[in-house]
């Protein structure tokens, strides 16, 4: 009898062990994926793009998918892909939050406000530590703050500037029968 290659929430890595995927160098990430080759779709005349250019790579383990397409270049569509998969992670990989965690070394605490570039190498990560908190404080603004040590408001900017981070907050504060949160003035 043949057994099924089906993966069960058993075969599943801990949600600890898909977060180390952030500190995956890109050839390991790109190791632990079914990569897919083809041409995007998009207007035509001369300018469309005649070859096979997109790339998706779907992390087997997790069941994330991450596609970069906007490029003619497929070494520039990998990098995206591989950027946005990283991001997949951050925003769907939830463990919590020590009491005494440590930002990375790269991030800026400033008056107890949050300050990183979407290009800083711990941004993935810093992503994922706020999420965290938000999750394990129910969707709440105050004690998520409060565990971060940041300010109500600071976390609320850092958010908006990162607007799938936002979306995902917003999407847990909803589960949570929360109403939304005010964008910052």
């Amino acid at each position: 009898m043949k057994r099924s290659a089906r993966k069960t929430d058993s075969d599943r890595p801990s949600n600890e062990a898909l977060r180390e995927r952030l500190d995956f160098d890109d050839a390991r990430l790109v190791g632990e994926c079914d990569v897919q080759i083809y041409k995007a779709s998009g207007p035509g005349g001369q300018h469309r793009n005649k070859v096979s250019s997109a790339v998706r790579l779907c992390h087997r383990a997790s069941g994330l998918v991450a596609i970069g397409s906007e490029s003619r270049s497929q070494h520039e569509n990998k990098a995206r892909a591989i950027r946005r998969l990283r991001e997949a992670f951050a925003l769907a990989v939830r463990v919590p939050v020590s009491t005494d965690f440590v930002w990375p070394d790269t991030v800026e605490i400033a008056n107890a406000r949050l300050r990183v570039n979407e290009k800083n190498p711990a941004y993935h990560h810093v992503v994922a530590i706020v999420l965290d908190a938000f999750a394990q404080q129910g969707g709440k603004l105050k004690e998520a703050a409060a565990e971060l040590k940041l300010t109500p408001s600071g976390l609320v900017k850092f958010l908006w500037e990162h607007r799938k981070a936002w979306r995902e907050v917003a999407q847990m504060r909803a589960r949570a029968g929360l109403g939304s949160l005010r964008p910052p003035k």
